[in-house]
Formats: C-alpha cells, sequence, structure tokens
C-alpha cells in the first residue's frame, strides 16, 4: 500500500526570511480534521499519472518574492497540484491553471517561466508573492466557510511578513472575501462592501489596491470566461498602480 512521506520543499528564496517560521506554522497546522483527512486520502490513494510521486499532503504556505509589491490570493491547493507538490498552483498539469497564471506573470515581468510545474523547476517570481485562502486542498475544491475562516490567521501572519505589499490581486471571490475579511479582522472595516468584478480595481483605506480577478480554474479557462487577454488586462493595472505609487 502507498504511504504519504512528508519531504521539505526548497524554498531558497526565504532563508533568513520572517516567513520561514511562518510557513513552518502553516506546514503544521492541523485545524481542520476534513481537510487534513481528505489530503492525506488524496496521497495516499494518488492519481494513475503520479502513482510514484510522493505527495506533499500537509498545509501549502506562499509562494514567491519576500520583497514583492504585489500579493496574489487564490483559492485553495488543487488535490493533485499543489497537495502533490507542495507549491502553490503547481504540478496541475500543462495547460492547468498553474500554467496559465504563470503565463501571464511572465509576459507583465512578475516570472521568469511561463509553467509552474515542479518545485525545483527554476521558477522564480519577482515583485509577486502567491499564496492561498484556504491552505488545503477541499473535497469538490468547497471549502467551508469555517475552514476558510480557520486558514485567516495563517492568511494575516504572511501578510505580516510581506511588508512592500501595495497591490492584492484576488483570483475568484473567495479570495477577494478572504482578504476584505482579514482587513475586517484587523479591525480596518471597509464600507461600503467593494464589490467583486473581473479588473475591477478598489482603493482601500489600509493603502492597498485590491484587483479583482477571475479565477484561472480550468471550468473559466478552457470555456473562455477567462482569457489570456482579460488575465493581461489585470497586470497592465496592477503596473499601472505600481508606477503611480
Amino acid at each position: 500500500m502507498s504511504r504519504v512521506v512528508s519531504v521539505p520543499v526548497r524554498r531558497a528564496t526565504l532563508s533568513g526570511s520572517p516567513l520561514e517560521a511562518v510557513h513552518q506554522s502553516i506546514i503544521a497546522c492541523d485545524r481542520c480534521p476534513r481537510l487534513r483527512k481528505y489530503c492525506q486520502q488524496i496521497g495516499r490513494e494518488k492519481r494513475r499519472a503520479y502513482r510514484d510521486d510522493t505527495y506533499w499532503a500537509r498545509p501549502v504556505p506562499g509562494f514567491g518574492d519576500p520583497k514583492a509589491r504585489v500579493l496574489i490570493v487564490g483559492l485553495a491547493p488543487a488535490a493533485h497540484g499543489a497537495n502533490r507538490t507542495g507549491r502553490v498552483f503547481t504540478g496541475d498539469g500543462a495547460g492547468g491553471s498553474g500554467d496559465f497564471l504563470m503565463s501571464a506573470l511572465n509576459r507583465a515581468g512578475f516570472a521568469n517561466l511561463t509553467t509552474s510545474h515542479r518545485p525545483d523547476d527554476g521558477l522564480t517570481l519577482r515583485d509577486a508573492f502567491i499564496l492561498a485562502a484556504v491552505r488545503c486542498a477541499p473535497p469538490a475544491n468547497k471549502p467551508t466557510p469555517e475552514e476558510i475562516a480557520n486558514c485567516l490567521p495563517h492568511f494575516d501572519a504572511e501578510l505580516d511578513a510581506l511588508p512592500n505589499v501595495r497591490v492584492v490581486v484576488a483570483l475568484g471571490k473567495i479570495g477577494f472575501d478572504a482578504y476584505l475579511n482579514l482587513l475586517r479582522h484587523r479591525g480596518q472595516v471597509v464600507r461600503p462592501k467593494p464589490a467583486f468584478g473581473h479588473g475591477v480595481a478598489h482603493v482601500l483605506p489600509n493603502g492597498h489596491t485590491l484587483v479583482g480577478c477571475y479565477h484561472p480554474s480550468r471550468q473559466n479557462t478552457h470555456t473562455g470566461k477567462l482569457t489570456p487577454t482579460m488575465m493581461d488586462s489585470v497586470f497592465e493595472k496592477v503596473r499601472e498602480v505600481l508606477r503611480v505609487r
């Protein structure tokens, strides 16, 4: 029978960074028994294409440049993507959300590669950092409100360790709402509540600009709800904000 063996993922860019301790805390988290059980089950059963792989099967911390001015907030690890590789938006197959996102980041100058397949693939982000609102892969990709709330302290800790963030790109409404909930948790209630919309930017009282973006899921990219041009327009807006500020 296959067994899940947890192995460390190299994050050389975080050496000596406050993010290092934050990430160790995230990896050790066990606040959501349903999610932990599901991730471990997926890691044992595996997908046929990855039957020889050792699944990460633990909570997944963020990834990127510790000096980033751009924070990208996704939904959750994919069961056979980040739950397998241990890095956000990594390993969900050619043409998956990771490749779609990295291609856009590469075109915008935030990533050195157009793909995201393995933690040792040489991918580097410049001035950008990616995290997920939920750190464990949820069944049917649908975390409960309680599970999203359980991950909020991790979001809070990572953002604290990223002092240069100026723009937050929310990939989907769950990521958008998670960021607003974090501000509320910090006592920064935004009224009226900003509405999620693709390419819609909101300048917030804390100095951040929050930009909505459809999530680069296969469901969105394969149906044309989200196209490369639409994704590029979001990061063009991000670049404009950074130039002004």
